[in-house]
């Protein structure tokens, strides 16, 4: 049986997307890799993938003023609420629809404790990495089932994380209603 992660342990690595949409608003959603202390396949089916991923989040949408020094440019995410999603198997989300990432059992929600500076990084004329960590806290908890076995994020997460997020710019086609769409990781460790 696993167990949830101690404090400074890897509690998840998820993957998603940034979407800006044509109110200049951020929000990211996407879905988990790993979930420390969840003893269970996370898919449904081989494919790891947004369509049989079973946890996804959804953020609120925010705004993300610039800040240029030099040759950083600095994107400061407000601070805001993302939630986490078990879902039902068979009903997959997907990218080409963002809002279908925020469906299922609302399992947790967490709360950005202070902004989010995201970097941009050229690295080279044609590839572009951005950068970012921020540390939220875990404000709802809903105990859930699954695979048979109970499960409930201030078991699994306690008091928050604090994610580090690494995103390269290759250009993705934004779905209709999007100005742009950028994939990344996220790695979050235990707070407490």
């Amino acid at each position: 049986m696993a167990h949830p992660a101690k404090v400074a342990e890897v509690v998840w690595y998820a993957t998603g997307r940034f979407y800006v949409d044509t109110n200049g608003k951020v929000f990211d959603v996407g879905y988990f890799l790993h979930l420390q202390g969840i003893d269970a396949p996370l898919f449904d089916g081989k494919a790891k993938s947004e369509a049989n991923a079973r946890f996804t989040f959804a953020a609120e949408p925010f705004d993300a003023p610039p800040v240029d020094n030099g040759g950083l440019s600095i994107g400061l995410d407000e601070r805001g609420t993302f939630s986490l999603y078990l879902r039902e198997r068979g009903d997959g989300a997907s990218f080409d629809d963002p809002s279908s990432f925020a469906a299922g059992l609302r399992v947790a929600t967490f709360r950005r404790v202070a902004i989010v500076p995201t970097v941009k990084i050229a690295t080279s004329s044609t590839v572009t990495v951005l950068s970012n960590v921020f540390t939220a806290r875990l404000i709802e908890s809903t105990p859930f089932e699954f695979d048979g076995a109970r499960y409930d994020f201030a078991e699994l997460a306690g008091f928050g994380i604090t994610q580090w997020g690494t995103a390269a710019t290759e250009p993705l086609s934004p779905p209709p209603g999007y100005t742009s769409v950028v994939p990344f990781l996220g790695s979050a460790v235990r707070v407490g």
